[in-house]
């Protein structure tokens, strides 16, 4: 399935967060909502990027944003992510990959000759009306929050 592109409507969902909780895409309306999929919970890289988007949560706030995780990790294992790095936002399981192929980030991946079905790093910029405004790009997983932050400060009025 094709990337979702900016200006569409953001496509629905309702995934489990760490604690079990259903969280939607409704539950959202009237704010800026930062959707980031990543790969694989407690590796390096996601675990830099989680950090950085838990350590600019004040910001977002005051900006009317808020931050959530994707990832095909299991429930168990988004909550030893969020308690081990103390999370302040909703990380939320995607164990079945329907959401991401929804958004068009479960793509083909290459790895040292291998070749996997697999969530490509990505992050939508949904606005309060439910429509993607930004996909910002050009990020590593350590500067990815600055982007997010940068981006939003740019294009909120």
């Amino acid at each position: 399935m094709a990337r979702v592109k900016q200006g569409a409507k953001a496509p629905n969902f309702s995934l489990h967060n760490q604690n079990g909780d259903l969280v939607s895409l409704k539950d959202f309306v009237g704010k800026y909502l930062i959707l980031y999929f990543y790969p694989k919970a407690l590796t390096p890289g996601c675990t830099a990027q989680a950090c950085g988007m838990r350590d600019i949560q004040k910001e977002l706030q005051s900006l009317n944003a808020a931050a959530v995780g994707i990832s095909p990790d299991p429930v168990k294992k988004l909550q030893k992510f969020k308690e081990k790095h103390e999370l302040n936002f909703d990380l939320l399981a995607d164990e079945d990959h329907s959401v991401a192929e929804s958004y068009g980030v479960w793509e083909l991946k290459k790895f040292m000759g291998k070749e996997y079905m697999g969530v490509v790093r990505t992050t939508f910029v949904i606005d309060p009306t439910g429509k993607i405004v930004g996909i910002p790009e050009r990020f590593t997983t350590s500067t990815h929050h600055q982007v997010v932050l940068d981006w939003l400060k740019s294009h909120i009025k």
